[in-house]
């Protein structure tokens, strides 16, 4: 896959992290379900990590031994994202507020999204 589309994706799953986050909170569906909100940071953060793992992954190829820069940069890059999500957050809207809990969900989420790209390394390379 070329490694534009892998950077239009990574940057799009961005947008949509960006927009659900950001946006008036009043504007989506509650939902009665127990640490729902810490489920869904860590699903976004997840799904982001791996997709900037892809891109990194192509764009460094043959650069990096053992990809292990693509895993350290998306991992780092996941969780800066978040806190300044968290930041942004509490500065730009007002039916929302920063919470550490949150940055940690964000982190597990990255983590454990660098985690099964290892596990599936031969599946991404493919990519």
């Amino acid at each position: 896959m070329p490694k534009q589309l892998l950077l239009l994706w990574a940057i799009l799953c961005s947008g949509i992290i960006t927009y659900f986050c950001l946006t008036d909170s009043s504007n989506i569906p509650a939902v009665n379900f127990p640490s729902i909100d810490k489920i869904v940071h860590f699903c976004f953060h997840f799904g982001f990590t791996i997709s900037w793992i892809l891109f990194f992954k192509k764009e460094l190829k043959g650069k990096a031994p053992d990809d292990y820069k693509a895993y350290l940069i998306s991992f780092i890059f996941s969780v800066f994202f978040g806190i300044t999500i968290e930041i942004l957050q509490s500065i730009f809207t007002v039916t929302r507020a920063s919470d550490v809990s949150d940055v940690l969900a964000n982190a597990l989420g990255a983590l454990f999204g660098v985690f099964t790209a290892i596990a599936f390394k031969k599946q991404i390379d493919k990519i």
